[in-house]
């Protein structure tokens, strides 16, 4: 645990989660990590346990300040809560942030082996409650280097029995949910002949883009990387460009898709959009909450971000007991039917999807969660 004087913002902002929020919405654990040699400083938020160990990614970014880090390692456990719970899986939510520049070392950035490995002995003093894998700015081979210091994480190379890169499976559950935006909005589970827009083709984003092609849909996208827009223009030269997420959400789009980082729907995004579906594999694309009754209210239907994106979690859960490719595929295919009985539920009760999805995702938390006040021998999941 991180020396924390004079940090009365940061603590602040830790147990403001659970006065301020709403019922059900508070963090079991939140523990700020600093190995003064190696610079790691790095915050791990578990949200929830109801469900099993709590399952999230590592993200490595460039924060301002150790308060954004721990809003942002907040916001992300409490989606992975309602991810893994939407996804069916029996794990709870967590996620971790790392401050600092994700290149390596010899490129200029902060990430060493030092600074993963010692990452990885607080990750393993948790004693299971937080499993890790990849996320923005981490990759499989740092994965890789966590793992020679902790047991609970996922997302390995497959040379070590892991999954390897888990963008695979997250953006084909991406597409999956796209599809049946498209059969719910136009009677017909096809992006033939849409025009899509992708906002970030990085790591989950190129493979969305290989996805549209293939189904022949008519793809925009943009980057603020340009290396990632030149890879994605050079499988697929018939892709057009535009300089900005701004210019992207003006033009003339069927269906957005935010893929870079959170907050891509604010008040200015909604009230200029084109596209009458949203769709994408960033998480907490919504910049505050109304804006998902703000899309409804245009006639936007949104596929929340945190069923679009599971299959990636799909993925490095199905790598806890072993993985197997074909079956993980198959459970991230469901998303596409889990997407339809959101639009269902949503439509039956005359609310955004957003708000069906957190209902569904509370009540197997609320009711699964419950079994474990029964008692079982042995200590079974107690």
């Amino acid at each position: 645990m991180t020396d924390v004087q004079n940090r009365s913002g940061v603590l602040h902002r830790i147990f403001a989660s659970d006065t301020e929020a709403a019922p059900g919405d508070s963090h079991e654990q939140v523990v700020l990590c600093h190995d003064r040699d190696s610079g790691l400083k790095a915050v791990i938020a578990i949200h929830s346990t109801a469900l099993g160990p709590a399952l999230g990614g590592t993200r490595f970014h460039p924060y301002a300040s150790e308060e954004e880090a721990v809003q942002d390692a907040l916001n992300l456990a409490r989606g992975m809560s309602y991810k893994n719970a939407l996804a069916g899986l029996d794990l709870g939510g967590g996620k971790a942030v790392i401050i600092g520049d994700p290149a390596h070392a010899s490129e200029g950035g902060t990430k060493t082996e030092a600074l993963l490995r010692a990452y990885g002995r607080f990750v393993q003093s948790l004693g299971g409650r937080y499993i890790t894998a990849c996320d923005v700015g981490t990759y499989v081979a740092d994965m890789d280097v966590v793992a020679r210091e902790c047991d609970y994480v996922t997302g390995r190379s497959p040379e070590y029995g892991g999954a390897g890169d888990s963008s695979v499976l997250t953006a084909f559950g991406v597409f999956q949910a796209m599809r049946a935006c498209a059969r719910h909005r136009w009677d017909a589970p096809t992006l033939a002949g849409r025009r899509v827009g992708v906002a970030g083709v990085g790591k989950v984003g190129h493979y969305l883009v290989g996805h549209l092609v293939e189904e022949g849909a008519q793809v925009v996208i943009t980057d603020v990387r340009p290396d990632a827009v030149d890879r994605v223009r050079a499988a697929h030269p018939g892709v057009e460009v535009v300089p900005d997420a701004r210019a992207l959400v003006r033009a003339n789009l069927d269906v957005y898709a935010p893929c870079a980082l959170g907050g891509a729907l604010d008040d200015g995004t909604v009230a200029t959009l084109t596209a009458t579906v949203v769709c994408g594999a960033a998480n907490n694309q919504l910049a505050h909450p109304g804006v998902e009754k703000d899309l409804a209210d245009r006639g936007v239907l949104y596929a929340p971000d945190y069923l679009v994106n599971a299959g990636g979690v799909i993925q490095v859960a199905d790598e806890i007991e072993g993985f197997v490719f074909e079956r993980a595929k198959a459970k991230a295919a469901r998303i596409y039917d889990t997407t339809l009985e959101i639009f269902a539920r949503a439509q039956a009760d005359g609310i955004p999807p957003a708000v069906a999805a957190d209902r569904l995702a509370e009540r197997r938390m609320a009711d699964v969660g419950r079994l474990r006040s029964i008692l079982v021998p042995g200590g079974r999941r107690a």
